[in-house]
């Protein structure tokens, strides 16, 4: 009888614990800013991380002319070109390099780099953590949204509160801002629709209620 009383007893307590520690997040995440509708920059230059694959064209020289993928290193090698760094790079500037490159070897080169797949490096990449059907990493698009987010990566779980999640902005020294999941894809509510930043961390937490 004892043991019984106390298992539910203790039972009990940790249900208290647990209210008030969601309750605590709530009021944490509600005090914090609501994310700005506007994020995008409008001067975003799209740059190559490791996975990106590209396409290099050396005109007048097909023999050098390749598909190439770029290495957890973020070095690339091609013919005539061994460990050249790409990632951090737009297209235009590794152009820009690998004909300073093959200069040492060929007569005034003229290169034209094509990425024909898109990871990004990681300090642009956006993170979804907690309670989404499908945490993930994906790549940054220009103009991407919140709801763009949450359909790439399947939506909610059964037991996420989407109206505390939270934005992580590292573009903004890890500033904070509220969103409202739930009411965006739940409730269709436009209003709760934000573009996201390169780099940003959407947290998504568990409801205990």
């Amino acid at each position: 009888m004892f043991s019984r009383v106390s298992g539910a007893r203790f039972r009990a307590a940790r249900f208290l614990l647990g209210a008030v520690v969601a309750s605590s997040l709530v009021g944490c995440a509600s005090s914090l800013p609501p994310a700005p509708p506007l994020a995008a920059d409008a001067e975003y230059n799209y740059v190559l991380g490791a996975g990106d694959s590209v396409n290099i064209v050396v005109w007048r020289n097909p023999e050098l002319s390749m598909s190439v993928p770029i290495r957890p290193d973020g070095k690339i090698t091609t013919p005539l070109v061994e460990d050249l760094v790409a990632q951090g790079k737009d297209t235009s500037t590794l152009a820009r390099d690998i004909e300073k490159e093959l200069a040492k070897f060929i007569r005034e080169p003229v290169v034209t780099v094509i990425a024909t797949s898109f990871a990004g490096p990681y300090s642009e990449q956006i993170r979804v953590v907690g309670e989404a059907s499908e945490p993930r990493i994906l790549p940054y698009n220009q103009k991407m949204t919140l709801l763009d987010v949450m359909i790439a990566v399947g939506g909610l779980t059964e037991f996420a509160d989407g109206n505390s999640a939270t934005i992580l902005r590292t573009g903004e020294g890890n500033k904070q801002y509220s969103v409202r999941i739930k009411d965006l894809i739940k409730r269709g509510d436009v209003s709760a629709n934000v573009e996201m930043r390169p780099g940003d961390v959407l947290i998504i937490p568990q409801s205990w209620f």
